[in-house]
C-alpha cells in the first residue's frame, strides 16, 4: 500500500464529503478510492469514517487521523518545495483557487496558456465562490475580489472593479426614470442570490441600502446577467461581469454618481515559506497578463 498516496486519499474524501466527488477529484476510480481507504484502515487498525449509504461521518480517531494527515502532507509538499526551489526549475504541482465567474472567464484561460509553455507543470484549479483558506487546504494560490483582512499573505492588486447597476435599452424604453436608488422600489429586479436582498449605495460619504423586492433570482452571474440583457429588470453585477455587454450597448449603465467604492482584486500566496520556483513563475507570468485583460471599473 503506497502510505502516502492512501493518506491524500483520506483528505481527499472528508474534504470532497464523498468517495465519489473524492475520485473525481483525483482521476481515479471510486473503486480504487474506496480498496485505498479499506487498506488504510486495515493498516492503522481502527475505522477512520462511518459510512452508509446517505451520509458519512469522521469517528474520533478518524478526526485525529485527519488533523495529522494534514500536517504531514503540508510537510512533505514543504519538503518538495524546498528541494525543487534548489535548482530553480519550474515543475511540479500548483494549486489555484479563484472566484467561479472570474476564473472561468480569465484564470482558466491563462492557466491553459501557462501549461502549453511549461510541460513539466501540473495545475489542480479549484473555481468556487467560497473563501478557502490557503494553508489549510495546501493552496499555492489564490484570487479574491475585494479588501483582505489582515493576513501573513502577500497580496498583489492585478486591478479594480465594482458593483454597478444596469438595465436593457429595451426594458428603459418603457421602464419609470431610475435617478436616485430610491427608485428601485418601482422597477423589477433581478437579484444575485450571493447578495441577498440589500443592494448598497453610496450617498454623498455615506453608504445607504435599498431593499428590493426581486422579480428574479439567479445563483448564476451569467444567468441574471441574460435575463438583464433580454428586458426582465435592472440588475447590478461587478463591472467585469457586464463590460462586454456595457461596451457594445446591449446594457445601459445605471446610477453611476451612487455607486460604491472600488475593490481590488488581487492574487495572494502564502510568504510564511520561500516561494517555489513554480509559484514564482506563475506569479510572475500571470500578474501582467491579469493586468492588460482587466476592464477598469470606470469604463462606460
Amino acid at each position: 500500500m503506497d502510505k502516502l498516496k492512501a493518506m491524500a486519499n483520506f483528505v481527499r474524501i472528508v474534504d470532497n464529503g464523498s468517495l465519489s466527488s473524492a475520485a473525481e477529484a483525483t482521476g481515479q476510480s471510486v473503486a480504487s478510492v474506496v480498496r485505498s481507504l479499506a487498506a488504510l484502515e486495515r493498516q492503522l487498525g481502527v475505522r477512520l469514517l462511518n459510512r452508509s449509504t446517505r451520509r458519512m461521518a469522521l469517528t474520533d480517531e478518524g478526526t485525529e487521523y485527519l488533523a495529522w494527515s494534514r500536517r504531514m502532507l503540508a510537510d512533505f509538499a514543504d519538503m518538495e518545495q524546498r528541494l525543487e526551489a534548489s535548482d530553480g526549475a519550474v515543475r511540479g504541482l500548483l494549486r489555484i483557487t479563484a472566484p467561479m465567474e472570474f476564473g472561468q472567464r480569465y484564470v482558466a484561460p491563462l492557466v491553459n496558456e501557462f501549461l502549453k509553455e511549461h510541460a513539466a507543470i501540473r495545475v489542480e484549479l479549484h473555481l468556487s465562490d467560497q473563501i478557502v483558506q490557503l494553508l489549510d487546504e495546501r493552496l499555492d494560490l489564490a484570487l479574491r475580489i475585494g479588501h483582505l483582512p489582515d493576513s501573513a499573505m502577500v497580496a498583489r492588486q492585478i486591478g479594480s472593479t465594482r458593483l454597478v447597476t444596469c438595465a436593457s435599452p429595451d426594458y428603459l424604453s418603457t421602464a419609470p426614470a431610475i435617478d436616485t436608488p430610491v427608485a428601485l422600489k418601482d422597477h423589477a429586479c433581478i437579484a444575485f442570490a450571493g447578495q441577498g436582498r440589500h443592494w448598497y449605495y453610496r450617498n454623498g460619504e455615506k453608504e445607504q441600502a435599498e431593499e428590493i423586492t426581486p422579480r428574479l433570482t439567479c445563483n448564476q452571474i451569467r444567468a441574471a446577467s441574460l435575463a438583464c440583457i433580454q428586458g426582465v429588470g435592472i440588475t447590478r453585477l461587478m463591472h467585469y461581469q457586464v463590460a462586454n455587454e456595457l461596451a457594445d450597448g446591449r446594457l445601459v449603465r445605471l446610477l453611476r454618481d451612487h455607486e460604491p467604492e472600488d475593490l481590488p482584486i488581487q492574487l495572494v500566496y502564502p510568504h510564511a515559506l520561500q516561494l517555489s520556483p513554480r509559484v514564482r513563475a506563475f506569479v510572475e507570468w500571470a500578474c501582467p497578463r491579469l493586468e492588460r485583460l482587466m476592464p477598469g471599473p470606470d469604463e462606460r
